[in-house]
């Protein structure tokens, strides 16, 4: 292995390095096929033994290769340490895992990069095996440690909260949502092809951005693999772990609702009108079942899931709009279908018959009540004529507010 200092580059030679036409040339141009890179925030305790076995590991499978860190603004000596073992340093000012990450990675030089914590809880001796991996065409190979997948737990390595809870339900999460073939999605060390992961368009800056790799990865349905990797105790003595349990944790779960409107909106938004539907058929007409009788107070119950079941669907459509519009889903899918001009104005004249019922109907209850002389009504007969209108109405205007901010979404490709 080899260690060159980055050749100086003006605006114009740095987008030319980051095309994908100019990334097959890379490893002429540089020498190396992999970048071996490392985020770094106060690391003096463990930073250098890292560097070491990352080159030792490169030179012995005769992997031409660079070790990058990306320095997050450490004051303890880090810098001076990763620039006394040969390693290259990127200076990151933005703070977060993420941030780190994705400016190293965007400075490196090599083909295919090599990720991985400094704390020495992973081995980059298993350097060649991610390496061998990626030549042999896959676009992601990520370290598993968790038993299910083969991999190895230290004892005193992973805290019995991510161990058992966090870990797993999280990683099960990417699974069920995205379809994700990782077992776990937190493993900090993995490879993957560089050109491929500046495609992806990835955002996030803090400890989410491991997560994020996994579900985009999964969406574009790209080429993942997984090996067992070893998870050993944090050798840090100076200071303790940057992951915060539940903040890091709730991220990570906001990130995957966030990017999955069928779980955050779609199946709720169908469990309530559901729910609004049997409400209507029982109490309509004022059933009793298993002696318990059912009215008016009922339907204000179904009246109220039916519109929040409605809004939440208006609001998938949207989530999956602006999806699409971000590059995040496939165009040949079902969401193109509603950005078409002519399903919007079918959107449009649905919610004008929906709010002409509505309309109707509270017609028919004021008619009632002009009959009456404007005196007392029956109400529990009057109200099966005054909710169902405000259902309806409500259903309108929101189907044609709903069509609008489609519409909206859809100004930029018009």
């Amino acid at each position: 292995m080899t260690t060159k200092s980055a050749p100086a580059t003006d605006g114009d030679e740095m987008k030319a390095r980051d095309s994908p036409r100019a990334e097959g040339s890379r490893r002429e141009a540089s020498g190396f096929e992999v970048s071996v890179v490392i985020p770094c925030l106060d690391e003096s305790d463990t930073l250098a033994a890292c560097i070491r076995v990352a080159r030792e590991a490169m030179q012995s499978a005769g992997i031409e290769g660079e070790i990058v860190v990306a320095d997050n603004g450490s004051t303890d000596g880090s810098v001076e340490i990763a620039l006394a073992e040969g390693a290259r340093v990127v200076h990151v000012a933005t703070r977060g895992y993420g941030a780190a990450l994705l400016e190293g990675i965007a400075e490196a030089h090599g083909e295919v990069v090599i990720m991985g914590d400094a704390d020495l809880s992973y081995d980059f001796a298993e350097i060649p095996r991610f390496v061998e991996r990626l030549r042999e065409g896959y676009d992601l190979v990520q370290g598993c440690r968790l038993p299910a997948g083969r991999g190895t737990v230290m004892p005193g390595a992973m805290p019995f909260l991510h161990r058992w809870i966090g870990n797993p339900i999280l990683s099960a999460l990417a699974r069920l949502l995205f379809r994700s073939p990782v077992t776990d999605i937190y493993c900090g060390l993995r490879g993957f092809r560089r050109e491929w992961q500046m495609e992806l368009g990835q955002e996030c800056v803090g400890m989410e951005f491991a997560s994020e790799m996994i579900v985009k990865a999964s969406i574009s349905q790209a080429r993942i693999t997984e090996i067992p990797v070893t998870l050993h105790p944090d050798g840090r003595v100076s200071h303790p772990p940057h992951l915060r349990t539940f903040r890091d944790g709730w991220r990570t779960l906001r990130f995957f609702l966030l990017f999955s409107p069928r779980w955050l909106f779609v199946y709720p938004g169908i469990a309530l009108i559901l729910f609004g539907i049997l409400g209507y058929a029982i109490a309509l007409p004022g059933l009793r079942v298993g002696g318990v009788q059912f009215d008016v107070s009922t339907l204000l119950f179904a009246t109220l899931g039916a519109l929040v079941g409605h809004q939440a669907l208006i609001l998938a459509a949207s989530a999956q709009a602006y999806g699409l519009r971000e590059g995040l889903l496939p165009r040949n899918g079902p969401v193109m279908a509603l950005l078409r001009p002519r399903r919007l104005e079918t959107g449009l004249v649905a919610g004008l018959i929906l709010g002409l019922i509505g309309v109707v109907l509270l017609g028919l209850a004021v008619l009632q009540w002009w009959s009456a002389g404007f005196g007392d009504l029956e109400y529990p007969r009057i109200l099966r004529l005054v909710i169902p209108g405000m259902l309806f109405t409500g259903l309108g205007v929101q189907t044609i507010f709903g069509a609008f901010h489609l519409s909206l979404l859809d100004t930029h490709r018009r």
